[in-house]
């Protein structure tokens, strides 16, 4: 038992490191895109939107694939495997002068992340005990706030310079997170027991109340996404400069580590993980609807701390919801699947959004993609009420 406790503890422990490093190699990079692209090189948002899509729907929709094969053949060499992919991703995207090389780019980055995403997300699932489950997913997103101000930060300022040393500095991170990987990550299976993909996938496939939660989750993703694309835009216009990116993000980082493990813990004491997660989805899309009304950069950071305050209720209640209803046979095949709210979702608000931001530009109706989106989380918000019904699923109270 006391080997078991220590090599749980190592094993959280490594991960905290390891999700701190990939994190802010991330962001060092995606959240510039939209700036370099349309606001420096004037491309149109529908182009570097179905760029940031590719991605997203590439990693997220194949996760269960990629999760299956985690299953069979342990988490290490995915994991290694995807971020070298996602390094190559970066290091090409230093070379994009056109659309189609940026689309490339972010495929080959979406493919990296499909490989190490799904076993990294079980890992975690394997590692913690149920009753710590919530907490640990709040100090993973304390330290989400933290690499991604960090990165955004460190990114803005290689921007100064020239986009291509943004890239450069992303696809460094990786290739530390892979060689990290490979030199102190134990061979961890994430399954209790090896089977083959197809039957992992089976599994999944097959249990239709977890399929229903993540598709309906496709609408918070529409929303959470946005923090790559059109936050940026709206807050860089509102303030003239591009550091103003990383404010965001420091403005989240704030928030998350002052109220995000209090938050969870309140979470764990008085409400059910469901109505922790419909509260979230109703903040973040109120404030959309109040960023079609604003016009001072002050306004907009008081909205984006009640957008930030959303995601700060929602994601931890909704990574614990998730990996209590994942049965331990296909552990990484679930987590994966669970991404493909994230890959519809996700690779949806980014196509969405840069249509619509092109569109509202040209029509001269700038506060019309805020008001498209909180309708579309407001009708997120009713097809989760319905689907949890009074009563909590068995698994989730168990998880709580």
């Amino acid at each position: 038992m006391a080997l078991l406790k220590r090599a749980r503890t190592l094993g959280k422990a490594f991960i905290l490191v390891d999700n701190l490093i990939v994190v802010f190699g991330f962001f060092m990079v995606f959240p510039l895109i939209s700036l370099h692209f349309v606001d420096q090189l004037g491309w149109t948002a529908a182009a570097v939107g179905f760029g940031l899509g590719l991605r997203q729907f590439t990693q997220q929709g194949l996760g269960l694939f990629g999760g299956s094969l985690a299953d069979r053949f342990g988490a290490k060499p995915l994991i290694v495997a995807g971020m070298l992919l996602r390094a190559a991703g970066f290091a090409a995207m230093t070379l994009a002068d056109s659309p189609w090389q940026l689309w490339l780019s972010c495929l080959l980055s979406g493919l990296g992340g499909t490989l190490f995403d799904p076993p990294r997300s079980a890992l975690v699932a394997k590692l913690t005990r149920p009753r710590e489950r919530n907490r640990f997913y709040s100090l993973l997103m304390m330290q989400d706030s933290a690499g991604a101000v960090g990165g955004a930060l460190f990114g803005s300022w290689l921007l100064q310079f020239d986009f291509r040393w943004v890239c450069l500095g992303g696809a460094a991170a990786f290739l530390a997170a892979a060689a990290a990987n490979a030199c102190l990550l134990p061979d961890y299976r994430v399954a209790a027991r090896r089977a083959p993909a197809l039957a992992s996938i089976r599994t999944v496939l097959n249990d239709r109340r977890f399929l229903k939660l993540v598709l309906t989750l496709s609408g918070y993703y529409l929303l959470s996404v946005q923090i790559m694309l059109l936050l940026p835009i709206a807050i860089k216009q509102l303030t003239g400069t591009p550091q103003a990116v990383g404010w965001m993000y420091g403005l989240e980082t704030a928030l998350s580590l002052s109220l995000l493990y209090p938050l969870a813990r309140l979470g764990e004491r008085h409400f059910r993980l469901e109505t922790r997660v419909l509260a979230g989805i109703a903040l973040m899309s109120l404030s959309l609807a109040c960023m079609a009304a604003v016009r001072q950069p002050l306004a907009a950071f008081v909205i984006l701390a009640v957008f930030f305050l959303g995601t700060l209720i929602t994601e931890p209640a909704r990574e614990t919801l998730v990996a209590s209803l994942a049965r331990p046979e296909a552990r990484a095949s679930y987590m994966g699947a669970s991404r493909l709210g994230l890959a519809l979702g996700g690779g949806g608000g980014f196509l969405a959004g840069g249509w619509l931001y092109d569109f509202a530009q040209n029509q001269h109706q700038a506060g019309l993609p805020w008001l498209l989106l909180a309708a579309a989380g407001a009708l997120t918000f009713i097809a989760l009420a319905r689907q949890f019904g009074p009563a909590a699923p068995r698994a989730a109270k168990q998880a709580a």
